[in-house]
């Protein structure tokens, strides 16, 4: 059995919920009695409250601008569910299976922090749609990040209670028959319990968590591809000496200059290089990468603080009974966490494609064949090579480009001005995933160029396969294995998908 990611009200990491969305790890609520008598106690203060008639936001009120509507006693059970089917306006593509386990996951992380005002059984109902696999249907588009992700996360809500539909084994269907097939009793929602399940930021913090893994790994694999242009490029190894970065002591661009070092094994002294500098795309590739580098802690860090905060409103303090209305769902520190990822990552697809541009163009690669084309003799007239695939790749930097202007400094005001000033934390984690793939997707072209590159080298007699670096050489071989050299012109679309499925499983 995996292990599990246990829900106790303890710190999680990013890489727990990028598991738990992977199904490597299974989710595990604490029973201890100190920690269920925590959760509960949250809802006994409210219902203490609501017998002494006390006013409470979202559960004797009207929700945002309607506080001022006070609610009668006997309608204060149905108002939760009043919250989640007047928020079921989502629209766009669903969420896909891995992002919904992850939203799961960081709703019940938060909600475990035991200042919610929920019940225990809410939590388990919670476990038991990841445990089962029972994944809401969530409309991507709909939230503007504060009071939190309020849509899609209805949608949420909406299954637990046994309403609306979820993606279960493979197929849409309705909760209520996939509740009935697994015995699942739909869960009645307490006073304040809507309320904590909506107005939160787990869907920001979940997609963000999932683009800081991809990230995390497109930095290193920028890395190797940038050690293997500069094999199929004959450039200057010793760019990246360990005493040129001494002087510049960024750590995460001297981890970038180590990677290169070792790949292309250049601690020996220089050798005459055919030139002294060489382009900026190359000789500056620590000073790029290293940036999304250095900045990766400091993603981390607004990340995970928020994963393990409570942010719903109001936060119910059962110890010392006392309601605390604020602005917690406001979602700002994932909002800059996200618009400055997604902008180092463009960078990446930017660096990459100029590279990619000096592989295939004659003037620049010294010496490779024209668009790294393999074919010989009469039949290099009708071959073209990569022409096309660099063309692809500049059509996807420059998307990935356009998409890097912040979604914070877009916020709106709704919901007659109460909501008048708000994160758009989702919308920028949504086009930060999507730089992400952009960015995966000229990685993979590069993948190709570097694979061709060096095999052209190799056939050239200019490098030998037994002087490339073991980690060169394993990469190497990791290709051949999806993409046939290219000498006769043929679709690389499949082995660009290939490529793909490798680079998410960080395979390569």
């Amino acid at each position: 059995m995996p292990p599990s990611v246990t829900f106790d009200g303890r710190p999680l990491t990013v890489e727990d919920i990028t598991a738990l969305s992977r199904r490597e790890r299974e989710p595990a609520l604490s029973t201890a009695a100190d920690f269920r008598a925590r959760i509960d106690r949250g809802q006994a203060f409210i219902a203490k409250l609501l017998e002494e008639d006390g006013v409470i936001y979202g559960v004797t009120t009207g929700f945002g601008d309607s506080v001022t509507t006070r609610v009668p006693a006997e309608l204060v059970p149905h108002l939760g569910n009043h919250l989640f089917r007047y928020h079921g306006v989502g629209l766009g593509e669903p969420l896909d299976e891995q992002q919904v386990r992850a939203v799961l996951g960081v709703r019940l992380q938060s909600l475990s922090q035991g200042f919610s005002g929920v019940s225990y059984a809410l939590l388990e109902q919670l476990q038991r749609l990841l445990v089962h696999d029972v994944l809401p249907v969530i409309p991507r588009e709909g939230s503007v990040g504060a009071s939190g992700d309020l849509t899609p996360l209805s949608y949420v809500a909406a299954v637990l209670c046994g309403e609306r539909d979820v993606f279960f084994r493979g197929q849409r269907r309705s909760t209520q028959s996939v509740f009935a097939e697994l015995k699942l009793t739909p869960h009645t929602l307490r006073p304040k319990e809507g309320l904590a399940i909506m107005n939160g930021t787990a869907v920001m913090t979940a997609l963000g968590c999932l683009a800081f893994e991809r990230a995390q790994h497109l930095s290193r694999l920028t890395a190797r591809l940038t050690a293997m242009a500069v094999l199929g490029l004959q450039g200057n190894a010793h760019h990246f000496d360990a005493t040129l970065f001494s002087v510049k002591p960024h750590p995460g661009q001297q981890q970038v200059a180590a990677w290169l070092r070792d790949d292309l094994q250049s601690d020996a002294p220089p050798r005459n290089e055919q030139r002294l500098q060489d382009r900026y795309s190359i000789r500056c590739a620590p000073h790029v990468i290293g940036v999304l580098e250095d900045a990766l802690p400091f993603f981390r860090q607004l990340l995970e603080r928020e994963l393990n905060s409570a942010n719903d409103n109001p936060i119910i303090d059962g110890e010392a009974e006392r309601v605390l209305h604020g602005g917690h769902f406001y979602g700002g520190h994932v909002a800059l966490a996200m618009d400055t990822l997604k902008n180092t990552v463009a960078n990446l697809a930017d660096l990459l494609d100029r590279q990619l541009a000096l592989l295939v163009d004659t003037r620049f690669s010294h010496g490779l064949p024209p668009n790294l084309s393999g074919s010989q003799g009469a039949r290099a007239s009708i071959n073209h090579g990569l022409k096309a695939l660099q063309i692809g790749a500049s059509a996807w930097t420059a998307e990935a480009l356009k998409l890097t202007m912040p979604a914070s400094v877009f916020s709106r005001s709704t919901e007659c001005h109460n909501q008048d000033k708000v994160s758009m934390g989702t919308i920028a984690a949504r086009d930060a995933l999507r730089v992400i793939e952009l960015t995966e997707q000229v990685a993979a072209a590069m993948l190709v160029a570097v694979r061709q590159a060096v095999a052209l080298r190799e056939r050239e007699g200019v490098l030998k396969r037994s002087a490339l670096s073991a980690a060169v050489r394993q990469t190497m071989e990791q290709l051949e294995a999806v993409v046939a050299f290219v000498d006769e012109d043929r679709a690389l679309e499949p082995e660009l998908l290939a490529l793909l499925e490798r680079i998410r499983q960080r395979v390569l």
